[in-house]
């Protein structure tokens, strides 16, 4: 075979080695991103583009049957627009990136490229706003959004990124913090049925919620090498954003009263997620829901009589009956056509040659195991979707015990550390509350706190940092 025009699959770094490399490998290897000549923006290639697009579809129909519905905001935001919400602004100050010049003439106010929109909502809706007959309003977003990041990585930090991002409004604190429980529990759904990746759910503490929050939920998964990623966030803001705003509307008793609001975030730093909890030493795996190709049909001897014709009649069942497949019917050798698509963690491979056609068979091989079955072509519809289903099933279980096993209760501050230093993982204590034991932990043991569980475990009575009586357990770790 000429070398010359044949593409070959690139050995990638073993994640037991150097677990970075193998991440940044991948990434690159499976054709999901790419580099630019600025730091820190990337090209969010074809490929990881659709597994974007196939999250955006699912969570999208999620929202609408929610009542939610889409909006597009300005991608600027004024300074003093900027500057209304004291404790949101110092929060994401660092992390701003400004226009200054417009054309060639220096602009009266600086705009700020939108790290995060609820300025701009907020300036909408005290235009809007009047009754209470006009909430409440449940918007969402699909934008990108630019932070000025010191240091970057592969869909984990960038400058710039897509994302989503909710905002809603509402007459209640009641209303606002079910909306912002509700929206937080729509994105355990897409972590867990749609990615398989299962999640620790809790609140952030007060030094790790969002600028200007009251309260902000997080969802906590865990990654291959036992580092934890925060995989979607939701966030109650009482009044404060619309009392700083002017927002208010007249109630039912004609009396003038401040709305509540909520934000929400889902982004595609997701798909690093996706890369560091299910993906192996051959690349990437993909659970099928997400993928974007769901199998791959690889003729065998296609330049025997009928062989490309009958590889063409599954696929068009297959695709009859919904699924995403793709068949490659090219001249590369077929071990490089196994080895490219195991890169890109296509779910299913079907095999289809001579003498299977004799047969009525196929060959299904599972990129997760690695399990080679023979099946009938009769009904292979009903078979590829209970393969799908048991893969997504056995990526979750594969998962959950990588969380469990490596989730360690700890009494005192010295078995949290050692316990860090010798396992890693989550580590679970009792904790006072108090900002100085907080900053203790990361300053002595090296982790964040990562969530307060709202299923709470009494492990103790007293903080295992301070040893004060305790008023929650927490979830502590090193995190991306």
């Amino acid at each position: 075979m000429a070398q010359d025009n044949k593409k070959q699959v690139e050995q990638i770094t073993d994640m037991e080695v150097d677990f970075a490399q193998w991440y940044t490998d991948v990434c690159r290897k499976a054709e999901l991103i790419d580099y630019t000549s600025m730091k820190g923006i990337f090209v969010l290639r074809p490929y990881g583009y659709a597994i974007w697009e196939n999250i955006q579809t699912y969570m999208d129909q999620k929202f609408k049957e929610t009542g939610h519905v889409n909006v597009a905001m300005p991608m600027l935001i004024p300074e003093s627009l900027l500057q209304k919400e004291k404790d949101h602004v110092e929060g994401f100050a660092p992390e701003c990136a400004w226009v200054t010049h417009g054309g060639s003439e220096e602009l009266e106010e600086r705009l700020c490229i939108r790290p995060t929109s609820e300025t701009l909502f907020c300036d909408h809706w005290s235009h809007i706003v009047q009754s209470h007959r006009d909430l409440p309003l449940l918007y969402n977003q699909w934008c990108s959004v630019l932070r000025w990041e010191k240091t970057s990585r592969p869909f984990l930090r960038h400058r710039e990124f897509l994302w989503q991002e909710g905002h809603t409004l509402h007459a209640t604190a009641e209303e606002a913090i079910e909306e912002t429980e509700r929206m937080w529990n729509v994105y355990a759904d897409v972590c867990e049925n749609l990615l398989a990746m299962p999640v620790v759910k809790g609140y952030k503490t007060d030094k790790e919620k969002f600028a200007g929050a009251e309260r902000t939920y997080t969802l906590e998964c865990m990654m291959h090498d036992k580092k934890a990623l925060q995989n979607g966030t939701s966030h109650y803001f009482g009044d404060g954003f619309a009392r700083a705003f002017g927002i208010a509307f007249t109630d039912k008793d004609n009396q003038q009263k401040t709305p509540f609001e909520t934000s929400w975030g889902y982004s595609t730093r997701t798909i690093a997620g996706i890369i560091m909890t299910h993906g192996d030493n051959r690349g990437l795996v993909l659970p099928p829901r997400v993928a974007p190709t769901q199998v791959i049909i690889i003729p065998v001897a296609q330049h025997k009589e009928g062989v490309l014709e009958a590889n063409q009649a599954v696929m068009d069942k297959l695709k009859a009956a919904g699924f995403r497949v793709k068949m490659d019917d090219s001249d590369k050798a077929p071990g490089w056509k196994f080895a490219e698509y195991e890169m890109k963690g296509v779910p299913l491979r079907l095999e289809l040659g001579p003498k299977d056609m004799e047969k009525n068979q196929c060959v299904l091989v599972r990129r997760d195991s690695g399990e080679k079955v023979f099946v009938s072509l009769d009904g292979i519809e009903d078979t590829v979707a209970k393969m799908l289903d048991d893969i997504h099933d056995g990526l979750f279980a594969k998962a959950k015990k990588n969380l469990e096993d490596n989730t360690f209760p700890a009494y005192s501050l010295e078995e949290a550390k050692t316990i860090q230093e010798e396992k890693g993982g989550f580590i679970k204590t009792m904790w006072c509350g108090e900002l100085e034991c907080e900053l203790k932990m990361k300053e002595e043991a090296g982790m964040s706190s990562r969530c307060i569980p709202l299923e709470q475990e009494h492990l103790a009575d007293t903080c295992a940092i301070c040893g004060k009586k305790a008023k929650h357990m927490i979830y502590w770790g090193v995190a991306y």
